[in-house]
């Protein structure tokens, strides 16, 4: 039995078979404590894990004159090794080595005509750590949960049989690989946390799936965002990549959000409207109230709205925030433009008009930013400590840069995705983040005792 794309999913691959620049790859990045278990306990778990969800054997076959959606199918060549690779930080393995190595996975783009995951164990890491990159397409992720492979590596085993319940029913093409779990694996009837702990990649690739509807919402914003000056933000992307990220402790987020009562997706979003407007400046553009629009998915809508780059008082740009995220909440931006228009129309010309669409020069957008939940404990995983979970977000549709948010444990982790030539000062980014949260922790320290007398600054969008 075979199931075939949605639409927009559909768009996704000739994205990026019609921008030779385009990679769609989403990822989430896990840092343990060493050593590295060995590499064969490691495989014949991944194998016996991927036997629960057919989709991690399957490919999709396009269809003759493109005349109907992709479908999915049994890969009769299906290889693990493949998709397991086992590599070593090159340098002296510090965390920007690594970045740069995970980079360069996410320039690569996944084979289409193979099952579209890949599994990246590194060691070489400096203090005893090593690293697993999971690298997922959006076709791939927005059917199935793509940590359902990391899932296996928990020391609390596999997710809990609900889980592989709906897994499997989602899902009922049969596996090249195995049709059924091994007799010997009984799964755990403990939800596993690790399922959750590493259910970014899976969050982002459905956030990514809402943020390209999001782009082309409304005609009438589409061409609005035509009309406006370039910024150094949008504009074509080459095929390489850099990746930087930053760690805040949520107990310090929480303080802000306690003080100034605002949510912890508004302190996140704060700060990286700060980064924003310092790296805007470094370049010599002038910040204005206009600057910069970030593409914001929330629980199945895309969110656009304008960041206030232009305002310099952290606990205003905070405030404006927080009234902008609510009013657009408020306001129900959804995707039913698209949407209707792909039930509406043939499959040849959706798949034409989408592809179309995503290589016209919008500037209405700036950046993307996903917010992904993680559990509040520490994990493990084949005995490792989990010490750091980072997301990896998309870029394409002419946007240079994208930031994902995730809670773990007791830090707040924000992943950056960038062009290599576009923007050198990717790092930047990650410490500008770090430093608008430490602003906000100050500013929450000194008006903690004014906001308790009634003083609390209050805005308007």
């Amino acid at each position: 039995m075979s199931q075939r794309l949605s639409i927009l999913d559909t768009a996704f691959l000739h994205a990026e078979d019609t921008d030779a620049h385009t990679r769609l790859g989403i990822g989430g990045l896990a840092i343990l404590e060493g050593p590295m278990p060995d590499h064969a306990p490691l495989i014949s778990t991944l194998a016996e894990r991927i036997a629960y969800c057919p989709r991690f054997s399957q490919r999709l076959r396009s269809q003759l004159f493109d005349l109907s959606a992709p479908e999915w199918v049994d890969d009769d060549k299906f290889d693990l090794s493949y998709h397991v690779r086992r590599v070593a930080v090159p340098g002296s393995g510090s965390d920007e080595d690594l970045f740069r190595l995970v980079a360069d996975v996410m320039s690569w783009r996944l084979d289409h005509d193979r099952p579209l995951w890949e599994i990246w164990l590194i060691g070489g890491l400096t203090d005893h750590r090593w690293a697993m990159l999971v690298k997922v397409h959006p076709c791939l992720a927005d059917a199935v949960a793509t940590v359902h492979i990391l899932t296996g590596l928990s020391d609390d085993g596999l997710a809990d049989s609900a889980a592989l319940d709906r897994c499997v029913s989602r899902h009922p093409a049969g596996s090249a690989l195995v049709t059924s779990p091994p007799q010997n694996l009984q799964p755990d009837p403990r939800p596993s946390p690790w399922l959750a702990a590493l259910r970014a990649p899976a969050r982002l690739a459905d956030d990514a799936l809402a943020a390209a509807r999001g782009v082309l919402l409304g005609s009438s914003e589409f061409a609005a965002g035509l009309q406006r000056p370039p910024s150094s933000l949008n504009g074509p992307v080459t095929s390489r990549r850099r990746y930087t990220a930053a760690r805040v402790a949520l107990d310090d987020v929480n303080q802000i959000c306690r003080t100034f009562h605002v949510t912890v997706d508004d302190v996140a979003l704060a700060a990286l409207t700060e980064s924003y407007r310092d790296m805007l400046l470094r370049r010599g553009e002038q910040p204005h109230a206009q600057s910069l629009r970030a593409l914001v998915p929330s629980g199945g809508a895309a969110l656009l709205p304008y960041l206030p780059v232009h305002e310099d008082n952290p606990v205003l740009r905070l405030r404006l925030v927080h009234a902008r995220m609510a009013q657009k909440k408020a306001g129900g931006e959804v995707d039913s433009l698209v949407a209707a228009a792909a039930r509406a129309l043939p499959f040849p010309v959706t798949a034409w008009a989408l592809g179309l669409l995503s290589r016209l020069p919008q500037r209405s957008v700036a950046t993307m930013t996903v917010n992904v939940s993680g559990p509040r404990t520490a994990l493990q995983v084949l005995g490792c400590n989990v010490i750091d979970v980072l997301p990896i977000p998309p870029i394409a549709i002419q946007l240079r840069t994208a930031a994902a948010v995730l809670n773990y444990a007791d830090k707040l982790f924000f992943g950056f995705l960038t062009d290599f030539e576009a923007v050198p000062d990717a790092d930047e980014l990650a410490r500008g983040v770090e430093s608008a949260v430490t602003r906000l922790l100050e500013c929450s320290k000194r008006r903690r005792g004014r906001d308790r007398r009634g003083l609390a600054l209050v805005v308007t969008a």
